[in-house]
Formats: C-alpha cells, sequence, structure tokens
C-alpha cells in the first residue's frame, strides 16, 4: 500500500482532497507545507504557522513545515523541494498527493519534479468540475472562509467571505468557482476532517503588490514581490483602496489578505 504524504496548502481544495482520501481509506501519513521563512506565514494563502499547527494538530496528521526565503529563486527552490523529497523517500514515502484541479502545466512541472526523486504523484481532484467540487465543499461540513482575494476581481469586503451555498453566487462570471487560476484563497477551519474547531479572530485586512507573472496562468500561484511593498503591509481603509486601485498598474497584481488571529 502506497505511504502518501500530501501538499498541504491549509485550504479548501486541500481540505477537500484530504476528505475524499480519508473517506476511501488513503489517509496520508504526513502533511507537507511551505512558509515563507521572514513571514512565517503560508505563500499566497497569508496565513499565520501558528494558525497551520492547530490545524494539523485537529486533523491529527503530522505536519512538516519547509521553510521559504524570500531571496529564494527558481533554480534554488526546485533544488530545496528536490532535497525535501529525496528526506521522505528516504523516510518509505513514495507518494505525494496534490489537490490541483485542472491546469496541466502544474500538474506536468509537479510530475516532472517528482519523477526526478523516484515519487509518485496522486491528483484525487483532477478534472473535477469546480463548481460541482464546490457544492460538494459545502455538502461534506467542511468550513472555510476567504483569507486572500486578487484585487483585479474583488473588493476588500471579498476577504472574510464564508464558503457556503450561497457562495458562488457571490463570484464574478469570470473566475473560476474553486479560485483555480489563483483569484482567491481559504483557510478551512472545521469539519469532519477535523476533531474540534480551529477558532481566531478577524485580524486587520491589508493590501499587498506583486509583480504579474508570465504567460502561464498557473503561474499566478508564485508571483514575484514588488520591492519595498510586500513587505510593508497597509492596513487599508476607504481612502486608502480608492488611492491603490488608481494607481494599479499592468505589471503587478493586488491581493487583498485577512489576517487570522489565533485564539490561544
Amino acid at each position: 500500500m502506497p505511504k502518501r504524504f500530501m501538499n498541504w496548502s491549509s485550504g479548501k481544495d486541500s481540505a477537500l482532497c484530504l476528505h475524499r482520501l480519508i473517506e476511501s481509506g488513503n489517509a496520508p501519513e504526513l502533511l507537507l507545507t511551505t512558509i515563507s521563512k521572514e513571514e512565517q506565514r503560508i505563500g499566497m494563502h497569508g496565513t499565520r504557522r501558528e494558525l497551520l499547527e492547530e490545524q494539523a494538530a485537529a486533523i491529527g496528521i503530522p505536519l512538516q513545515i519547509t521553510e521559504l526565503s524570500a531571496s529564494t529563486d527558481h533554480e534554488a527552490y526546485n533544488k530545496l523541494m528536490y532535497d525535501t523529497c529525496m528526506q521522505l523517500k528516504s523516510e518509505g514515502f513514495d507518494t505525494a498527493v496534490f489537490g490541483d484541479i485542472f491546469l496541466e502545466d502544474l500538474r506536468n512541472y509537479r510530475e516532472t519534479q517528482l519523477n526526478e526523486v523516484g515519487i509518485n504523484g496522486e491528483f484525487p481532484l483532477w478534472k473535477n468540475d469546480t463548481k460541482t467540487l464546490i457544492k460538494e465543499f459545502v455538502n461534506s461540513g467542511l468550513k472555510s472562509v476567504i483569507v486572500a482575494a486578487l484585487q483585479e476581481h474583488f473588493d476588500e469586503d471579498f476577504v472574510g467571505t464564508e464558503i457556503d451555498s450561497s457562495f458562488i453566487s457571490k463570484l464574478p462570471e469570470e473566475v473560476d468557482p474553486c479560485g483555480e487560476y489563483g483569484e482567491f484563497h481559504s483557510f478551512c477551519y472545521n469539519g469532519p476532517i477535523f476533531k474540534q474547531e480551529i477558532t481566531f479572530e478577524r485580524g486587520d485586512k491589508v493590501l499587498k503588490y506583486y509583480n504579474k507573472p508570465k504567460e502561464s496562468k498557473s503561474e499566478i500561484r508564485r508571483p514575484e514581490p514588488v520591492e519595498g511593498r510586500d513587505q510593508k503591509s497597509e492596513t487599508l481603509d476607504s481612502n486608502e483602496e480608492s488611492r491603490t486601485r488608481s494607481s494599479d498598474s499592468d505589471s503587478r497584481l493586488g491581493f487583498y489578505y485577512l489576517d487570522l488571529i489565533p485564539n490561544n
């Protein structure tokens, strides 16, 4: 039987993927997450390390965290993930699970990396209809809140939205129901995969800018920070939002973030 580790983002797709694995008797033995070394937060989700650790503890599956420095380039990132996969392979892991849905280039990239270390890839949500997946997520009893949203499609009020039965009706027509192009990200805090609910306070909303990635839509998952802007979060008010919208540029992406603050 495969020994699985799961690439865990803390969001809805990972949670639904894990729920399917558990229900089918194929639960992974490890969750693997990459966070910012400097900020101690999960990549484009912006979720704090403390909440990630609470989440894994409530699920009851061990968590391994890989820290990624802001100065890490693509080659260094590949080397870091290669070393991580080799370490996991030495511990008997032979299968990596991902919650990707339909981005072919992203899957090809992952499989190329895995082939180099001799680890298989599994994609339980692959090619599923995203509108159906959101309905499955809600019907399963999983609970998630939007923690990051692309300014191109949303205003700041969208961060903090709960993913519920009315969620799809709140999305612009051009946005994928699961945000598969990186339009939004979430934090899953309750549901059948958890032993108890993760509680938190809702903190400030901030706006950060990133350099636009190249042509591949999947690359929106790892945009490059704009010098000086991503390191300094700006708390929003109505005047700030108006100013930043009017000064937006074709060369950068703006993301709204909601800071979730652990209760303990």
